[in-house]
């Protein structure tokens, strides 16, 4: 299975946090699927603990390449298919972040990872 883990599945994932589904746990667990991680999470989560919004556990330094490194994850950079899908996604969401993410997964065909109840309206594979 290829996924593309929503930027609170990966904290959640790292943190052990058990709001993180055991299903999506275990999915990422599985070394035969491919995680993928998007340059949009590391960018949020850059932004959220600059403005003091956001703490984690490891700290970004390790997290980015170390954990996801040591799980696996792939980290996945934009391109321009990505912006170009953005464009034409409607306006269901209004996280900037998350519709790159979307836009991201129906490039490439990934299911995301996620809890958040907008996205089923892209009709993008969500696994939860």
């Amino acid at each position: 299975m290829r996924l593309l883990l929503d930027t609170h599945a990966l904290i959640w994932f790292c943190e052990g946090n058990p709001s993180l589904s055991p299903t999506a746990r275990a999915a990422m667990e599985d070394r035969g699927n491919e995680c993928h991680v998007s340059h949009a999470t590391a960018w949020e989560m850059a932004i959220k603990l600059s403005l003091g919004k956001l703490r984690l556990q490891p700290d970004f330094e390790a997290m980015f390449p170390g954990v996801l490194d040591a799980n696996g994850f792939i980290l996945l950079p934009t391109a321009l298919a990505h912006f170009q899908k953005l464009i034409a996604l409607p306006y269901h969401h209004g996280d900037p972040f998350d519709r790159l993410i979307i836009a991201q997964a129906k490039v490439e065909s990934l299911a995301v990872v996620t809890c958040d109840p907008q996205f089923p309206a892209y009709e993008v594979p969500i696994l939860w």
